[in-house]
């Protein structure tokens, strides 16, 4: 940030963000080793060191009080709270020792790779506190994967005589941590290796990481979009409204938002395929509600569809023929689902001699998500797992990744563990090649979540139930200011 900001933006960089029972004295925690979940074989074939790790929690005593030297980077796209983590980070080695310094390396892993770096801390990162964006050390979508990758972030960490490396990143930044604590224990390299669960999409969630950080922000501020789009269309009554989430494979952003605002369709791309739908079926569906509408005289309505949708369902290959990503993953944000969908209804409505109206408009929720202003949750939550980075790295952990349970809970009583990055894998095709990843959290059409949007959504086909939230609130009564995402209520 060139100049100091003012406004809500220097509110919110001043702002004091609440810590953990069990965070608040970060020098005197030590780890204590929980159970020990048994993994597949495969597992420890190819995770020979980090492979078999049990859980851990912290408990107070003698912690050690030495200097440390962390590295941390941001991995992937961007998600908000990622500062609050580095902040946290920050603040928590600086409370082990005065002498603690945080390395940021800049955009993404090729910074690891390339030796990129500079030191953060002090006012330049007392600016970027509470605030969106990851402008502080950019990010970036490199893998280290080969081994010459491996060997020269081996080297980069080593001259710098680093103690630790933060990953901050979802399922596949993720994965790369679990294969770089590997080969850093390999080589006989001391530097810990831990990561920290971003990503929008909500993914990186299972029975130890609650949601990742950013899905709270992300889904507040599509949920805005959308409840105001829907009073739009409740107002002049002319238009469909295709808008378009968030959500490359898991469709927990559709779900949530449609919690949140109850449009006339949400379409769930878990449910897509399990019920092997094809993309005339789902256009089939649409139809149907559009023209059940029109007999009660409404040309109008909201249809919410998750990104990732057009990979679910069964005859759209020519749609997925594009440039994947270094991950291996179809950029299903660049297709214009929502568009193709319009089209494709257009088409069938003719077909089907359908003599009401249909008017229709296509709308994107993406990246205006990705580096807003994060909720009083997200911040929260960010600080403390970069809290929880610095204790596992102080404790000489690596091959997890820092988490925190009881997100329901009041704050003050949130649970902070560290969970081995290998006991999330499995194996999944990349690239012609079994490859061991961290395995994709899709919804779970037999939870809470998703039956109480089944439960509903019969009644808001034909009548409207709209809600509009709002946008994300930092001032107010505790019910809006520190609300949580919905569907982790159980």
């Amino acid at each position: 940030m060139a100049e100091r900001a003012v406004g809500l933006e220097g509110v919110r960089i001043a702002a004091e963000v609440e810590v953990a029972k069990r965070l608040q004295d970060v020098k005197g925690l030590v780890v204590q080793e929980g159970k020990s979940i048994a993994v597949a074989e495969w597992v420890g074939e190819i995770f020979p060191k980090t492979g078999k790790q049990p859980l851990v929690e912290f408990v107070k005593g003698d912690g050690e009080e030495r200097a440390l030297r962390v590295g941390v980077v941001l991995s992937g796209g961007q998600a908000p709270g990622g500062h609050n983590v580095i902040a946290g980070l920050v603040d928590a080695l600086q409370q082990i020792h005065s002498q603690s310094v945080v390395i940021g390396f800049l955009d993404g892993p090729a910074g690891v790779m390339e030796g990129n770096w500079r030191e953060l801390g002090g006012e330049e990162l007392n600016q970027y506190r509470n605030v969106g964006g990851f402008d502080l050390i950019g990010s970036g979508r490199d893998k280290i994967e080969t081994e010459e990758q491996f060997e020269k972030s081996r080297k980069v960490v080593e001259e710098l005589g680093l103690n630790g490396l933060v990953i901050i990143g979802g399922d596949d930044s993720n994965t790369n941590a679990a294969l770089i604590a590997e080969w850093f224990q390999q080589k006989g390299c001391s530097c810990s290796v831990v990561g920290v669960p971003k990503t929008i999409d909500g993914d990186l969630q299972n029975e130890w990481i609650p949601i990742s950080f950013g899905f709270d922000t992300a889904t507040k501020t599509y949920a805005e979009t959308i409840g105001s789009i829907a009073r739009d269309a409740l107002s002049a009554k002319k238009y469909y409204y295709f808008i378009k989430v968030m959500g490359r494979a898991a469709s927990h952003v559709a779900l949530e938002c449609a919690l949140k605002t109850q449009p006339n369709v949400t379409l769930i791309s878990e449910e897509v395929a399990e019920k092997e739908m094809t993309l005339r079926e789902c256009v089939d569906q649409l139809c149907d509600v559009i023209v059940a509408r029109q007999k009660l005289g409404k040309s109008y309505g909201v249809f919410v569809i998750p990104e990732g949708l057009i990979e679910f369902l069964k005859g759209t290959e020519e749609y997925l023929q594009g440039e994947k990503d270094p991950h291996g993953n179809i950029q299903v944000s660049k297709i214009e689902t929502e568009k193709l969908l319009i089209d494709l209804v257009e088409k069938e409505l003719r077909q089907r001699k359908f003599t009401g109206k249909f008017a229709a408009q296509g709308h994107f929720c993406g990246y205006e998500g990705r580096s807003c202003f994060p909720t009083i949750f997200d911040c929260a939550y960010c600080y403390n797992l970069g809290l929880t980075a610095a204790v596992l790295i102080n404790n000489h952990k690596t091959g997890y990744i820092a988490t925190l349970t009881g997100l329901t809970n009041p704050l003050s009583e949130w649970h902070p563990m560290g969970i081995p990055l290998t006991l999330m894998m499995h194996r999944e095709e990349r690239h012609g090649t079994q490859k061991p990843v961290i395995k994709k959290a899709l919804v779970d059409l037999n939870g809470p979540a998703f039956h109480a949007f089944a439960k509903l959504r019969d009644t808001w086909l034909l009548d409207d139930h709209y809600q509009n939230p709002g946008p994300i609130q930092f001032f107010g009564p505790k019910e809006l200011t520190h609300s949580r995402p919905l569907s982790l209520r159980k």
